[in-house]
């Protein structure tokens, strides 16, 4: 299932498109996909970060690195 989805361009860019056998609905699909899927995945970086930040136990990283070399 599917819905049509339509939009305005420019005469002037309609122009240039129909110079390249391209299948611009492709295209647009192609970039619509990747641009959710990366609203989708900040969205989940916001929730990981927001979660992380609610934990009770915080722990800075590099004590732990300097703690480890030091006992080499």
């Amino acid at each position: 299932m599917s819905d049509v989805v339509s939009f305005r361009v420019p005469r002037k860019l309609r122009a240039k498109m129909k110079k390249y056998p391209i299948d611009w609905s492709s295209e647009v699909r192609r970039f619509l996909e990747e641009r959710v899927r990366g609203l989708e995945l900040l969205e989940l970086l916001d929730e990981i970060e927001k979660r992380a930040s609610q934990r009770k136990v915080q722990v800075d990283s590099t004590t732990l690195i300097r703690e480890d070399r030091e006992k080499l």
